[in-house]
């Protein structure tokens, strides 16, 4: 059944997030002759695919903007086309090595756009606080990540070794808080900046807690699912709360009931 291997496959793949770095997600299924086999992409989106030796047919359901960002999303991608064009350009190379990393340490590869919320894909870039590199990375952060930082080496502006950097403080969030929202304001803010406002709204959910965070968090928040979505056409686990990824699985449930 396609809500019963949905649901296993995507808690098999968050479960990978907490096991050794080389592990990697398994490949979606494959269309067998004749029969209906359901492909489950690990960015949530579900694609089942009939074939036989006369056609072939595809139906993808899409997970749509939530009402607490779609206003934002649009109004961003309508003013940023020029600046996304760019980065639409720019981003081949660098989303190659990226993806690649994030396979091998699990990671959603959505979370690729991340690079361009941090750096604008600028492998140098510096900001006024310290932070450098594709990932914007701290010193002591970088370090504790395995980076070396002394004289004329910075590896932060290594793209595949800070990327691996990355990927290894991402896996770390998520294993913090098991949601993907929250790792992104967390990538921003600081773990204890979002463990602060979780107590102070007594809830999990980004949405419900994002005014007791930064404003800053949460405009990096509402970026990442802007370029997400100007990218992608759709949304993804990484674009989703946990309560969200929650309605959108028992969604399809529903509608695999109703279709048999």
């Amino acid at each position: 059944m396609l809500c019963r291997n949905l649901v296993k496959k995507m808690l098999f793949a968050h479960s990978l997030l907490l096991m050794a770095p080389a592990v990697g997600y398994s490949s979606p299924g494959t269309p067998i002759h004749g029969k209906i086999t359901p492909l489950v992409l690990f960015h949530g989106t579900v694609r089942t695919v009939t074939t036989d030796s006369f056609s072939a047919e595809t139906i993808v359901t899409k997970i749509t903007l939530s009402k607490h960002v779609a206003g934002f999303v649009h109004a961003y991608v309508k003013k940023e086309e020029e600046f996304l064009q760019k980065m639409r350009n720019k981003s081949r190379l660098y989303f190659q090595t990226i993806e690649k990393v994030f396979d091998q340490y699990g990671i959603p590869l959505q979370l690729k756009y991340l690079a361009i919320v941090e750096s604008e894909l600028h492998s140098t870039a510096k900001s006024r606080v310290g932070a450098r590199g594709l990932w914007q990375l701290m010193p002591v952060t970088a370090k504790e990540l395995g980076l070396k930082i002394a004289g004329k080496t910075d590896e932060r502006t290594h793209t595949y070794r800070s990327t691996v950097a990355a990927a290894k403080y991402l896996r770390y969030l998520y294993g913090e808080f098991g949601d993907w929202l929250l790792v992104l304001a967390a990538y921003n803010s600081g773990p204890g900046t979002v463990y602060k406002a979780i107590k102070k709204a007594g809830s999990k959910n980004f949405w419900s807690l994002q005014s007791l965070l930064p404003a800053e968090s949460r405009g990096h928040v509402k970026r990442f699912i802007s370029i997400h979505y100007f990218f992608e056409g759709e949304g993804s686990v990484a674009t989703q709360t946990k309560a969200e990824a929650k309605a959108w699985q028992e969604k399809l449930c529903a509608e695999e009931t109703v279709s048999l």
